[in-house]
């Protein structure tokens, strides 16, 4: 007898970029289209360093089970983190340890979402975003973006003909858009969450990857500039892309009522996160080491955005355009079909494997009328030899 899964998963695809990492195992593939860290720029000696010290000082908090909360030296290093970045009133109590950001979008999902309920995300946004949102049976209603982040007269009409359950969005360096919200915008999206009534999530995983001069402040910073706007607030933070995916540690700072909700949701899910990897993250972030941490990882993927920026306008030319990115980990192009060039994404990135590169089409990222013609890549990985020859490559397959 065939097997009879839960109705919900009709609504979900398998990930675009899970199924094109498939095919990255042909040798000599230089890849454009994973969306994490280089691991040569994990800090291994500071790693290692807390991860002694956690065994040395706290073996039996660090091995032990824990709240579901979290481990409360971490929440104490966290909200310190958040406050040295100009957050106010972000105090321990005031935020949940997540195993990454990702599970505050799955908590946050189970929390809030009932079936048929609309919800706004970017368009494009984030693939899991999409994927997680209706699993719970949201309707996604995409909110569009230009290379200043959401566009708030257009937001703000949609809020008034939808009424969603909440607004998601990813202010800094936005994933896949690279788009930076500005500061005016910024106020406007608290403004329209305490005009409406409607709850606003920020998702901020790239907010301290910022090349030269740091991007505007957070909404959460912002939020006690805007009465009423923090309790209308969700912020989810990461150390999966500054430190090290593999902790998988993350964040979420919420009213307190759904803080308890999320944290209920938890506990079914994993009991708590990894007390091992939370005590390792805390001694980390007591140790001082993280801006320097910071400082090395912002030139060196600085100098690696500088050098696909460059070589994308030298080899394809006007067959592509795109915003030269200020921080993150991506550029986000379209391809404009001048010349009689490839003008589809998912067509060039069937040529580009060909060719030995690979990236993301960016159709996936889009929630509704995907923009066939656009495409991701990372240049987070690749060192600028690697990117200028697979850039190379992908003039080839156009």
């Amino acid at each position: 007898m065939p097997l009879q899964f839960a109705d919900r998963l009709d609504n979900v695809e398998t990930s675009a970029i899970r199924e094109l990492f498939k095919l990255l195992g042909k040798p000599g593939i230089i890849s454009f289209a994973g969306g994490f860290p280089d691991s040569a720029m994990f800090d291994v000696d500071g790693i290692r360093e807390a991860v002694n010290t956690a065994l040395t000082e706290e073996a039996g908090g660090a091995l032990q089970y824990g709240a579901t909360e979290g481990y409360n030296p971490l929440r104490e290093q966290l909200a310190r983190f958040m406050t040295d970045k100009g957050a106010s009133d972000v105090a321990p109590e005031n935020l949940i340890v997540t195993t990454g950001s990702q599970q505050a979008l799955d908590l946050l999902g189970k929390a809030l979402i009932s079936p048929g309920d609309k919800v706004f995300v970017e368009g494009p946004t984030f693939l899991a975003t999409i994927q997680c949102f209706r699993l719970y049976g949201a309707e996604l209603v995409s909110a569009p973006i230009d290379g200043e982040g959401v566009k708030v007269d257009e937001l703000e009409a949609l809020i008034a003909e939808h009424r969603p359950k909440f607004i998601y969005l990813i202010p800094t360096f936005g994933n896949p858009s690279g788009a930076t919200l500005n500061l005016e915008r910024r106020k406007k999206v608290l403004e329209l969450a305490v005009k409406y009534q409607t709850l606003v999530i920020e998702d901020d995983p790239y907010g301290d990857l910022y090349f030269g001069a740091a991007p505007p402040p957070s909404l959460l910073n912002l939020s006690a500039s805007v009465p009423g706007s923090r309790e209308l607030l969700v912020h989810c933070g990461s150390l999966s892309k500054v430190l090290s995916p593999g902790l998988r540690v993350g964040w979420m700072i919420a009213p307190a009522e759904l803080l308890a909700k999320a944290t209920m949701c938890k506990q079914f899910s994993d009991a708590h996160t990894s007390t091992f990897a939370q005590a390792t993250a805390a001694q980390y972030l007591k140790a001082g080491r993280m801006p320097a941490t910071l400082a090395k990882v912002r030139a060196v993927y600085a100098e690696r955005a500088q050098a696909m920026g460059q070589a994308l306008r030298r080899e394809l030319g006007d067959a592509i355009e795109f915003t030269q990115p200020q921080g993150g980990l991506f550029i986000w192009a379209r391809l404009t079909g001048a010349g009689g060039k490839v003008g589809d994404g998912n067509e060039l990135a069937k040529r580009a494997i060909e060719k030995g590169v690979a990236f993301v089409p960016g159709a996936p990222f889009f929630c509704a009328n995907p923009d066939l013609a656009t495409l991701r890549l990372s240049f987070a990985t690749a060192d600028v030899a690697k990117i200028e020859e697979g850039v190379a490559r992908l003039a080839q397959a156009l």
